[in-house]
C-alpha cells in the first residue's frame, strides 16, 4: 500500500513539487530511450529537472546536448568489474576524464544523450547506477572507505550500508523528498564520514546493556551547507547496527512528510530540525521506531579530514592499502583503468574512493608493496603528497556547472601547484574552493574556504573574484570556518594566499595546524593580516 503524500493538499507548494506530483521522478528512465533516439532538442526545457533522478545534469552550456553523469559508489567501494566498467565508459563517452566527488560517487562530463542507453545497460551488467544519484532523493551513502579492513573502525560498515542503499534505491515511497537527503555511515572513530554535515549520519558508539558493552551507533541529523549551513545535532539514542535501517527511514520518512515544500532554499532537513528542535525531532522518531535506548558511549577520536595517504596495515596481518593522491579528484579514466589493472595484479583488483576526492588500493600483500610503488603511475599520482596540492579540493566550477560563477577545479590546482612552490611548511593546510554558495567543495569544513564570486573594477569590468573563509574543522562537534572581509581577484589570489600563508609560517608553534593557529590567535588577527596584504603586497582592483 502506498503511503499517503500528506503535503499534497498544500496550496503553497512550490513548482517543482508540483511537476513532482504530476510525474515522479523516477519515470525519467523510460523516458530516456526516446529521448535518445529523437535527440536532446526533442526534450521539452520543463523536463530537464526529472534527469536529475537519473543522475544527470544538462551540462555548461545548455545548447550542446550533453550531460553530467553521477554513479553512486556506497561507501566508495568498489569491485574490480565495476572499477574496469567506470574507467571504460570515461574513455569511450567522457573525452577520458573521470571526478571523484565528495561523497565518493565517480562523476563524468560530455556524456552524450544517444550514448545513455548503452551507459546504463553497461553500469548495470556490474550493479552500478545513476539512478537518485542526483534529484530529491536520497543520494550515494557516504562511509568509511577502509569498512571491513579499518583497524579504526568499531565495526565493518559494509553490510549494513548495502542494506540502508537497498532499501532506499528506487523505493517509491522515498523517490519525492522535498530536496536531496544526505546519509552517511560510519564505524571509523575518525569522522571519516564527515557526519556533521549530513542530513542523517550514524557515528560509531558504545553502550553498557545488561552488562555488557554493546558496539553500535549514535545518530545526528539536520546537518548541511550552501549558503545557511548547519551542523548535524546528536538525537540522543543509541542504537545497535540491526537497527539502522529502521532507524534511516523513520528519520527519512518524517522529512518526507513534514519537511518544507513551499521553498526549495527551505527544504533540507536542516531547517525542520531547527524549526521543530532536537527533543521533537527525537519523539517523533520514537514514535514511528518504538523505544530506543539513551545514547552510550561516543567512540569517535578527531577527524581525519578524509584523508588515508601512504601505505598502511589491514586488520588482517600480511595486508596492507595504499592511499593515493587524485590532485582536485580529477583522473584521466586511462589511468584509472591502470589503478584498477594494478589492484588487480598486486590485490584483489578492488578500488575504493574517498570523501577527499581521492583513491585507495586495498587488500595489497605487504612485501609486495615496493614492487607496486615503483609504477610510473605513482609519480603522477602520489601516496605522500605535497602539503597544499595533497590537501587541496575543488568542486565542479563553471566549466561544467550551471550554478558556478568561477573557476575550480583546473584554478585550485593550479594555485596548490604554485603554493607547493612558495611556501615550505611543516603541516598540510586544507584548502577548498567552490564555485558558489551551494559549496559542493564543502569550504565551509576547510582550513581555508575560497569561495568564487565576480567582481566590477574600476573600469566597470566583470572579472572572477574570490573570498576566503579561515578556521574550518569537524573535530569535536565541528566548526565552520568564518569569512575575511574583501573580494580577491582571480590573478592576484595565488600571491595574495601566498603572503597569508608565511605569515601563518612565521607565526605558528611547530607542528601546530591551520585551525589551531586560527584558534590561538583569533580572527581579528587574520582579517588584519589579510588586510595589509591586500594593502601593501598586491596590486588592488575594485
Amino acid at each position: 500500500m502506498a503511503y499517503e503524500k500528506v503535503w499534497a493538499k498544500n496550496e503553497r507548494l512550490n513548482k517543482n513539487e508540483i511537476n513532482k506530483l504530476a510525474k515522479d521522478g523516477l519515470s525519467i528512465f523510460a523516458d530516456i530511450p526516446n529521448y535518445a533516439e529523437s535527440g536532446f532538442e526533442s526534450i521539452p526545457k520543463d523536463q530537464y529537472m526529472y534527469f536529475k533522478y537519473a543522475g544527470l545534469t544538462v551540462q555548461q552550456p545548455q545548447d550542446k546536448g550533453l550531460f553530467m553523469m553521477r554513479v553512486k559508489v556506497p561507501s566508495g567501494i568498489m569491485s574490480n568489474e565495476q572499477a574496469e566498467t567506470l574507467a571504460g565508459i570515461g574513455r569511450i563517452y567522457a573525452r577520458n576524464v573521470i571526478d571523484i566527488t565528495t561523497r565518493q560517487a565517480i562523476q563524468y562530463h560530455w556524456i552524450p544523450l544517444e550514448k545513455l542507453p548503452e551507459i546504463f545497460e553497461r553500469l548495470k551488467q556490474v550493479g552500478l547506477t545513476t539512478s537518485e544519484a542526483e534529484g530529491d532523493a536520497p543520494r550515494n551513502i557516504m562511509g568509511n572507505p577502509l569498512a571491513g579492513i579499518d583497524p579504526d573502525e568499531l565495526f565493518d560498515t559494509r553490510p549494513i550500508v548495502d542494506e540502508v542503499f537497498r532499501f532506499f534505491q528506487d523505493n517509491p515511497d522515498f523517490s519525492n523528498l522535498p530536496r536531496k537527503f544526505k546519509i552517511s555511515i560510519n564505524a571509523n572513530i575518525h569522522n571519516a564520514g564527515h557526519a556533521e554535515i549530513n542530513d542523517l549520519a550514524f557515528t560509531p558508539a558504545t553502550k553498557i546493556i545488561n552488562g555488557e558493552r554493546v558496539k553500535g551507533f549514535h545518530v545526528k541529523v539536520g546537518g548541511g551547507l550552501a549558503a545557511k549551513p548547519y551542523l548535524a545535532e546528536p538525537l540522543g539514542l543509541f542504537i545497535r547496527p540491526e537497527q539502522t535501517k529502521a532507524v534511516a527511514a523513520a528519520v527519512t520518512s518524517l522529512y518526507r512528510d513534514f519537511g518544507y515544500r513551499k521553498s526549495r532554499a527551505r527544504a533540507r532537513l536542516k531547517y525542520l530540525v531547527a524549526d521543530w528542535g532536537i527533543e521533537k525531532f527525537r519523539e517523533k522518531v520514537l514514535e514511528l521506531t518504538g523505544p530506543l535506548p539513551a545514547a552510550g558511549r561516543d567512540e569517535t577520536s578527531g577527524w581525519n579530514g578524509g584523508y588515508f595517504y601512504g601505505v598502511h596495515p589491514q586488520k588482517l596481518r600480511g595486508l596492507s592499502y595504499v592511499g593515493v593522491s587524485v590532485p582536485v579528484g580529477r583522473i584521466h579514466a586511462s589511468d584509472f583503468l591502470t589503478f584498477a589493472r594494478l589492484a588487480k595484479r598486486y590485490g584483489t583488483g578492488e578500488l575504493r574512493t574517498v570523501n577527499s576526492q581521492n583513491l585507495i588500493i586495498p587488500h595489497i600483500p605487504t612485501d609486495r608493496i615496493g614492487e607496486l610503488l615503483e609504477h610510473d603511475l605513482f609519480k603522477k599520482y602520489p601516496v605522500r603528497p605535497s602539503h597544499f596540492t595533497g590537501y587541496a579540493m575543488a568542486c565542479t566550477g563553471n566549466e561544467f556547472c550551471n550554478l558556478a560563477l568561477t573557476n575550480t577545479k583546473d584554478r585550485m590546482r593550479e594555485i596548490a601547484a604554485y603554493l607547493d612552490r612558495e611556501v615550505d611548511i611543516d603541516v598540510p593546510v586544507r584548502i577548498n574552493m567552490v564555485g558558489c554558495t551551494n559549496s559542493c567543495g564543502q569550504r565551509h569544513i576547510a582550513d581555508i574556504g575560497i569561495q568564487g564570486l565576480k567582481l566590477r573594477t574600476r573600469d566597470k569590468q566583470l572579472i572572477d573574484a574570490y573570498e576566503i573563509f579561515v578556521g574550518g574543522t569537524l573535530s569535536d562537534g565541528g566548526h565552520f570556518n568564518e569569512r575575511l572581509k574583501g573580494r580577491i581577484a582571480d590573478f592576484i589570489l595565488p600571491e595574495v594566499l601566498k603572503f597569508f600563508l608565511l605569515y601563518f609560517k612565521e607565526n605558528k608553534k611547530k607542528g601546530e595546524t591551520f585551525f589551531a593557529f586560527r584558534s590561538r590567535v583569533g580572527i581579528d588577527v587574520l582579517q588584519d593580516v589579510l588586510d595589509d596584504i591586500m594593502k601593501h603586497r598586491v596590486e588592488s582592483v575594485g
